[in-house]
């Protein structure tokens, strides 16, 4: 799935796009650690024991009351990269799949991650999650393209265990990509969100083509990819139209929880340039 020519193609990604791109990703991230930084953020009155450098004698000037200004110090963000691995993501049967266009993306960041020398990992999910550990490195980075080249993706989703789960293993506040077609009950995303809503999180939605505008067959009989359950149907124009409404407005439902907790959504399909998908995303922020 992810051979050395994409790593190429990586490394051949433009000096001026990278530059940018990776502005989004550097290693300077605020902490909640009071100490003397680069950035003052307020003050507070001085007390015993307190750096007597720290004094702002411009505040004492006008208060004539000893007050020290209080830095943030900045320190890594791990990037934690979680990509659905459920059964609807080996779609479809010829061409370019979900799960592969997901595992693209995903090197894709970890690689502007890798740059920067911060800690990444790529996990994958589906009822359940295999967590990976982050680290940093071209090592790290190989690790994780083997787990995403020797997974085939099976099974049900149960996306709220599986967030569950992850965040049982997360012990600050950290970067989240998710990589889902999000194929599933608003309530459940819903929920699975919002436990890492007070991460730095990005919500990228994949899907076929085909999933966003349904062709007029007629007669037909349809497979849930991951429970295996059959349906027979008509899809008719009537079809074709309400469930083109259902899935925009199911995609406006995930936007908005997303933007309810300040964390970014992108939408993208298959057949959208892997690397624009990448530039979209970074620069959408």
């Amino acid at each position: 799935m992810i051979s050395t020519e994409f790593l190429r193609e990586l490394d051949r990604f433009t000096f001026a796009a990278r530059k940018r791109i990776s502005g989004q990703y550097t290693g300077a991230r605020r902490s909640t650690k009071v100490g003397r930084g680069t950035d003052a953020y307020g003050f507070r009155e001085y007390e015993k024991g307190d750096d007597f450098r720290s004094i702002d004698w411009k505040v004492y000037a006008r208060t004539e009351k000893l007050y020290i200004r209080q830095f943030e110090e900045y320190k890594d963000l791990i990037t934690h990269i979680l990509v659905d691995m459920s059964g609807s993501m080996d779609y479809p049967d010829e061409g370019m799949k979900k799960f592969d266009y997901a595992g693209m993306l995903a090197v894709g960041f970890a690689y502007l991650v890798m740059r920067e020398n911060e800690k990444f990992a790529i996990s994958v999910f589906s009822d359940s999650i295999d967590i990976s550990k982050p680290d940093r490195g071209k090592g790290n980075l190989m690790h994780n393209i083997d787990l995403l080249n020797s997974t085939v993706p099976h099974g049900a989703t149960n996306f709220g265990r599986a967030m569950e789960q992850y965040t049982k293993t997360m012990h600050s506040k950290s970067r989240v990509i998710i990589i889902s077609d999000l194929l599933m009950p608003l309530d459940e995303v819903r929920q699975a969100l919002y436990r890492l809503g007070h991460h730095d999180l990005i919500v990228i939605q994949v899907l076929d083509p085909a999933e966003l505008v349904l062709p007029e067959l007629g007669a037909a009989k349809l497979q849930d990819i991951e429970t295996s359950e059959k349906m027979f149907t008509d899809i008719n124009s009537r079809y074709v139209s309400d469930y083109r409404l259902e899935v925009d407005s199911h995609i406006e439902s995930i936007k908005t929880e997303c933007n309810r907790m300040n964390a970014d959504f992108f939408s993208f399909r298959t057949d959208l340039p892997i690397f624009e998908a990448i530039y979209r995303t970074i620069h959408g922020r």
